[in-house]
């Protein structure tokens, strides 16, 4: 079939030929689409280009809008002597089975567990709201739409992101546990706290470098529901965490929006399988990306009601990543151990709440769960249904936020990220 019969008109459908223009050449149909679409019609037909949204697509797009790469680990930053020697001293845990040695290939792993690419959606969130007409031309960044200010929270975010993932890779070595007759546990915590560490006094260091008492308050409530998350419900000796037993009565549990800046209260949550996972997971992941996009706005000059905004952004599709990321272990053909706090699994808990018994075995090593059964129970009970309507419901609301502000490329590829989680 040649070109021209492509892109002739009785091969197209209805709703096209009553946008467009048929110009003979030769004898050859030609369609040309009148050019005005508007900017949601663009951003659907963008988000319509594949059948299923593409994760890395969406991702490798948003980048090239904001010319910043998925990560901080800029050639600046790896050739660092502290992080060389950090390299090196990687290299002797290999074989040894540290915590540590997955968290770094989660650093770099291209897929939807991706942790870098929280700075990327920092620079997006930015890029899209725009800035006040009082900025000083000297703190843009013209060439990518946002300010210096914005692209150095947005690699702080990072930072206190890696940091904690690095500290919770230290092992409990201290009586009954302490079975580390090689040493390499050991000198894995200490790689893991020093590095951890490191990480997180730069990312303190850039922060106060901004010069915002606001933004510093904020952001150290952000490091602050990071710490207390590890502290949320049971856990195993190794702090794994477990889910509380659930309660028979449920009561409705409402998340602070008016002041983030106060502690979430935690006992009204456990035992309610909905209201604990999303505690554990604003603790978690929610606060610190809702946060950020919060403080990027107010960096920009932007209204305190916008700034609300960001941070309800940031903190549904932190939520619509994670219930995404819980669903991954029960696809056909999946083994092996789980998150014990996943959202399958505790909506299933709630709906079977006998089940716990199975859980209780954990309290001494998550080891000693029998996985295999309770994922064959997750399978069979309402667990993923229930957490499919929940990470739409985040993604939506995520949606509903970004479409207030205005049509553009980075607006765009926000929601082009969205999809890629939701339709997975």
């Amino acid at each position: 079939m040649s070109l021209s019969k492509i892109f002739c008109p009785k091969f197209l459908p209805k709703h096209l030929l009553a946008s467009a223009k048929v110009v003979t050449n030769s004898g050859d149909c030609i369609y040309k689409p009148r050019r005005h679409l508007s900017s949601s019609d663009v951003q659907f037909a963008k988000l319509a280009q594949e059948k299923k949204p593409d994760w890395n697509r969406a991702v490798s797009e948003a980048e090239k809008i904001v010319g910043y790469p998925t990560s901080f680990l800029s050639l600046r930053w790896l050739l660092s002597d502290e992080i060389a020697n950090v390299a090196l001293h990687l290299r002797k845990l290999v074989g040894s089975n540290h915590p540590l040695l997955k968290t770094a290939k989660g650093l770099l792993y291209n897929g939807k567990n991706n942790m870098q690419a929280w700075g990327l959606i920092v620079l997006l969130i930015s890029k899209a709201a725009g800035h006040s007409a009082d900025i000083p031309d000297m703190e843009q960044d013209k060439a990518a739409g946002v300010l210096h200010s914005q692209r150095a929270l947005a690699e702080v975010t990072e930072m206190i992101r890696t940091s904690h993932l690095v500290h919770k890779g230290l092992v409990n070595l201290q009586p009954p546990n302490n079975v580390d007759a090689s040493g390499d546990m050991m000198f894995g915590n200490k790689i893991a706290l020093l590095s951890g560490d490191y990480l997180l006094s730069n990312s303190s260091i850039e922060l106060a470098n901004l010069r915002n008492q606001e933004l510093v308050e904020l952001m150290s409530s952000a490091v602050r529901d990071l710490t207390e998350a590890e502290f949320v419900g049971p856990r195993d000796r190794q702090n794994n965490p477990l889910p509380a037993k659930p309660k028979a009565k449920q009561v409705e549990y409402k998340q602070f929006i008016e002041n983030n800046l106060e502690p979430l209260i935690v006992s009204e949550a456990l035992g309610n399988a909905q209201a604990e996972w999303t505690l554990r997971n604003v603790l978690n992941a929610g606060s610190l990306l809702g946060k950020s996009c919060q403080g990027t706005l107010k960096l920009a000059g932007h209204s305190e009601d916008l700034q609300e905004k960001g941070y309800l952004f940031g903190k549904h599709l932190a939520l619509a990543w994670q219930a995404c990321l819980d669903r991954e272990p029960f696809q056909p053909g999946s083994s092996g151990s789980f998150s014990l706090v996943c959202a399958p699994l505790m909506f299933t808990l709630q709906n079977k709440p006998e089940l716990y018994e199975h859980i209780e075995k954990g309290l001494e090593n998550v080891d000693e769960v029998d996985y295999d059964l309770l994922r064959a129970e997750v399978l069979e009970g309402p667990g993923l249904e229930l957490t499919k309507k929940l990470q739409k419901e985040h993604s939506q609301a995520a949606l509903k936020v970004l479409n207030e502000l205005p049509a553009s490329d980075a607006r765009t590829a926000l929601a082009n990220i969205i999809a890629a989680v939701q339709e997975s």
